[in-house]
């Protein structure tokens, strides 16, 4: 095991280090990110496939055949494959969206990246990305790949998280601190 054991915990942590190690040995890290954006999108669309994962009434046999005609309808390479079907076999799928996130950090850290989560009010443009990945850069010391979403609630700025920290110049914490201090003085 190397060192990549540390960046993780828990039990996705153990399944997301054994995938990532297995798919290093194998020289397969290439297949197995792209199977992971593939899985990750089709939890994004479907529900059903998210309460295959997460309900316990499905039996070790029904969830073990049902992720193997996905993991076949979709394509996915042996090592992601066979991670899903021992994760079904120990009634483990649940961690499924944990076990996704480690191994992509896993994967980045391997690379020499670490991954800003980033949220905005409003799309980014292409430029608005470089700018913020080469700030982020600056201030880390690695190169950042972004995960950037979009949520309106925010009424302007940005949510960044790199690591463990936080920074937050979004409009919505700024009324909400204004509105802390009010109640305060009154």
């Amino acid at each position: 095991m190397s060192s990549s054991a540390s960046l993780t915990s828990g039990v996705a942590g153990r399944y997301a280090t054994a995938l990532f190690e297995i798919a290093k040995h194998d020289k397969a890290l290439g297949q197995v990110e792209t199977d992971i954006a593939a899985l990750e999108a089709a939890l994004a669309e479907s529900a059903d496939l998210r309460e295959l994962l997460a309900s316990p009434i499905h039996t070790r046999d029904e969830q073990g055949r049902a992720i193997a005609a996905i993991a076949a309808k979709m394509g996915l390479g042996k090592t992601v494959t066979n991670t899903l079907g021992l994760m079904a076999q120990n009634r483990r799928l649940f961690v499924v969206p944990a076990l996704l996130s480690q191994v992509k950090a896993l994967i980045a850290a391997d690379r020499g990246e670490v991954t800003a989560e980033v949220i905005s009010a409003k799309p980014l443009t292409k430029a608005q990305t470089e700018s913020l990945a080469g700030t982020l850069k600056a201030s880390v010391g690695k190169d950042v790949a972004l995960e950037v979403t979009v949520d309106e609630d925010l009424i302007g700025g940005l949510v960044v998280k790199v690591g463990s920290r936080m920074i937050d110049t979004s409009i919505r914490s700024k009324l909400a601190k204004l509105q802390n201090a009010m109640k305060e003085v009154g």
